[in-house]
């Protein structure tokens, strides 16, 4: 859910009229009466989409489809989710309605922008829900028992990729009593890893930068990832976990555990690719299936595991929207500053136009390859 009940009133007292769709919280535990009770009013879907800005989770291009855009009127606001560099296409459809489109998930890795870091937040619930899922898979238990029939030894889980669900990840192992071991590309992690009580696994590779001038991650090469393929498979066959979680922005997930690495893991083990939305780490991972390979391991591939703990997700998503909000609304009106970072970095359209560069380069690839099919 986009707003919960709570930020509300801040938005209120920004002199913003909230309107929410009826039932749209009911799935995330926000009912109408709790929305009515801190201000907002309650309407139809159609009273939602005649605000002036249209909040959602997730909006264009992140639907994959362009439900909504017939909607959509000039200079109509709308924020959220959009993943506009995997959707080009139905982001130039939105520029066409000449609808002003912010897309979040474009939030720049900088210190004034934290609140409003939805992928952090929804990440952090990716991370937890992961390792939940594979301990309840796990046919053994997470922590160290000393019992009257003997020691039952811990359960040890690899975390690949390091970021905000990598380090979730490590730390919910870490309270449910696994040996946890995380690797990540980017040198600098490791000290994040060792914090939370986690070997750091050091593979022998150069980089090189692995982050892009926004900080997220960034394509480092096939060459680069066959490495890291080979060294990883000296890792994954002696755990029973394996949690992945690197992904790159509008970037195909890079696989880097192979098929062979999985044939290797005793049966029962575990993957949880939490990357199969964009492919997959895992080369067997299929989206939303389980694979049961023939010796007996279990490959998960959940696209939306933020959806599956939907309260504290919205909670958080709430928080940064209203932030987000806030930056931009002054006194009840949209004022832009197109020199500030926040905003130059998650405008998407804005008159017709599509003005960020990123999703113009995506957008040009798609046509180009389809040219020259």
């Amino acid at each position: 859910m986009a707003l919960v009940p709570s930020v509300v009133p801040r938005l209120r007292e920004a002199s913003l009229r909230v309107v929410v769709e009826a039932g749209a919280g009911h799935a995330a535990g926000f009912a109408d009466e709790a929305y009515v009770e801190h201000g907002a009013e309650i309407g139809t879907r159609a009273d939602a989409f005649a605000a002036d800005i249209v909040v959602q989770v997730r909006t264009c291009g992140a639907t994959r489809v362009a439900s909504g855009l017939e909607q959509l009127r000039p200079d109509q606001v709308v924020v959220g989710i959009a993943d506009a560099v995997d959707s080009p296409g139905v982001i130039r459809r939105a520029a066409s309605r000449k609808a002003v489109v912010f897309a979040l998930d474009l939030m720049p890795r900088i210190s004034r922008a934290q609140a409003m870091d939805v992928l952090s937040s929804q990440a952090t619930v990716i991370g937890y829900k992961a390792v939940v899922i594979a301990a309840e898979r796990l046919p053994k238990m997470f922590p160290m028992l000393t019992t009257a029939a003997g020691t039952v030894p811990p359960a040890q889980v690899f975390v690949v990729g390091a970021g905000v669900a990598g380090l979730t990840a490590i730390a919910t192992a870490r309270r449910l009593g696994a040996i946890v071991q995380a690797y990540d590309v980017r040198p600098a992690a490791q000290e994040d890893i060792e914090s939370l009580g986690a070997r750091a696994v050091l593979l022998p590779l150069d980089p090189g930068d692995a982050e892009d001038r926004s900080g997220y991650a960034k394509e480092l090469g096939e060459a680069f990832y066959r490495r890291q393929q080979d060294l990883m498979a000296h890792v994954v066959p002696g755990v029973d976990v394996v949690v992945s979680t690197a992904l790159i922005p509008g970037k195909k997930a890079p696989v880097l555990i192979t098929a062979e690495a999985v044939e290797r893991m005793q049966p029962g083990s575990v993957i949880i690719d939490c990357a199969a939305e964009r492919g997959g780490n895992c080369q067997l991972t299929r989206p939303n299936h389980a694979v049961v390979t023939q010796n007996r391991v279990t490959v998960l591939g959940p696209t939306n595991l933020a959806s599956t703990v939907s309260h504290e997700a919205s909670l958080m998503y709430a928080k940064n929207m209203t932030a987000f909000l806030l930056h931009i609304v002054k006194d009840g009106k949209l004022q832009l500053d197109l020199d500030d970072e926040i905003v130059k970095g998650t405008l998407v359209t804005r008159g017709g136009e599509i003005l960020h560069r990123r999703v113009l380069e995506a957008l040009a690839e798609v046509e180009h390859d389809a040219g020259t099919a």
